[in-house]
C-alpha cells in the first residue's frame, strides 16, 4: 500500500505548489525541484528518492521543461501582401545586381565585469559582479548590424552611446564608404530591410529625414522595406547573423569594446558568413525632432501598395 499514498502525498503536494496553463486543460507544472519533493514526502511519512518522483511524475504528465517563445502576439492583416512585396523587392534587386542589406540593432550589452551566460575555457575561475548595475561598468554597447545578403557578409558597428535614428544611417554609410560599395560594383540603388520600430521606426519622421540625407550623401536611391509587426524573427540578419555571434560570445565577459570586437570577429558558418566589426566613436543624442517644415517638403517617395512599409529616399542634386 505504500505506492498508492506516495501518489496520494505527491498528489496532495502538487495541488498545493502547482501553476497550470489556463488556456490549455491539463497543462500543468511545478516549481518544486526534486530534492523539495523528496523532503516533503519524507515529513508526510512516505520517502521516496529522486528517481522515484521523476518517474511518478512522468505518470502524472509533468515534465521539466523550459518554456519556448512560439506563441504571436499578433497577426497584421497585411503581413502575407508584405512578406510577398519583400520577396518580390529581392528578386528584382539582386536579379538587377542592386545592393540588398538587412539591418537591426543587436541586443544591448553591458560593458565591465558583468556576468554573461555561456561557458569558456579557462584558467581559473571568472569572477563578475553579483548585481549588474550600469553605473559599475563603462556603459553600454550597442552593436548596430548590417547583413550585406548579395555577398553573405555582415558588418557589426559598435558604439556605446545611444540607439538613434542617426546612428543606423550613419551605421549604413559606414558600411557602404568601406565596403558595400566596392563589394556592390554595379549597384545604383539600396534595398534596406528591416523591422518596424526601433532606431530605423516606419512611424517616425526623424528615421525618414535622416535617410533622405543618407540618400544625399551616398548619392544613391535608397528603398526600405519594413517586416510587418510580430514578425522581427523574419528579418535575415536576425537569423542569419545574430544567433552565430551570440555563439562565438557566450560565457565572454566584455570589459571593454574591444574585447567584444574581437569575439565578435569570431563568429563564422560553414556556408561561408563572415563577419567585420568596426567602431562608431560618436556620441549619438536622444530626444532630437525632425524640422518643423520637413513633413511638408520631404522628398520621400511612398509607393502606392502598403506605403507605410514601403518608400524611397531620392537623392537630391545639388
Amino acid at each position: 500500500m505504500a505506492q498508492p499514498t506516495l501518489e496520494a502525498n505527491l498528489r496532495q503536494l502538487l495541488q498545493e505548489f502547482t501553476a497550470g496553463d489556463p488556456m490549455r486543460e491539463g497543462v500543468l507544472w511545478t516549481n518544486l525541484s526534486l530534492r523539495e519533493l523528496s523532503r516533503r514526502l519524507l515529513a508526510l511519512g512516505t520517502p521516496a528518492s529522486r528517481r522515484t518522483i521523476r518517474r511518478l511524475l512522468r505518470k502524472l504528465k509533468l515534465g521539466c521543461r523550459t518554456a519556448r517563445k512560439k506563441k504571436t502576439m499578433g497577426h497584421h492583416p497585411d503581413r502575407n501582401a508584405q512578406f510577398d512585396n519583400i520577396a518580390r523587392l529581392r528578386r528584382e534587386y539582386e536579379a538587377a545586381g542592386e545592393a540588398v542589406i538587412s539591418i537591426d540593432t543587436k541586443k544591448k550589452e553591458l560593458l565591465g565585469n558583468f556576468y554573461r551566460r555561456g561557458t569558456t575555457f579557462t584558467a581559473e575561475t571568472v569572477e563578475t559582479f553579483d548585481h549588474d548595475f550600469g553605473s559599475a561598468g563603462q556603459g553600454k554597447l550597442i552593436p548596430h548590424g548590417i547583413y550585406d545578403l548579395m555577398n553573405h557578409h555582415a558588418h557589426i558597428h559598435l558604439n556605446a552611446s545611444h540607439d538613434t535614428s542617426e546612428l543606423s544611417c550613419d551605421s549604413v554609410a559606414l558600411w557602404w564608404e568601406q565596403a558595400g560599395r566596392a563589394a556592390n560594383p554595379r549597384a545604383t540603388r539600396l534595398l534596406v530591410l528591416g523591422d518596424g520600430g526601433g532606431s530605423n521606426s516606419a512611424t517616425h519622421y526623424l528615421f525618414k529625414e535622416d535617410l533622405q540625407g543618407l540618400a544625399n550623401r551616398l548619392g544613391l536611391e535608397i528603398r526600405v522595406a519594413h517586416y510587418p509587426p510580430y514578425c522581427s524573427k523574419h528579418n535575415p540578419i536576425e537569423h542569419q547573423v545574430f544567433p552565430h555571434i551570440t555563439r562565438a560570445c557566450q560565457g565572454v565577459i566584455f570589459h571593454t569594446m574591444d574585447i567584444a570586437r574581437q569575439f565578435i570577429e569570431q563568429a563564422k558558418t560553414t556556408t561561408g558568413l563572415r563577419v567585420t566589426v568596426r567602431t562608431m566613436e560618436h556620441v549619438y543624442q536622444t530626444g532630437r525632432k525632425y524640422a518643423a517644415d520637413f513633413k511638408h517638403n520631404m522628398k520621400i517617395l511612398f509607393d502606392d501598395h502598403l506605403p507605410k512599409w514601403n518608400y524611397r529616399a531620392m537623392p537630391e542634386l545639388t
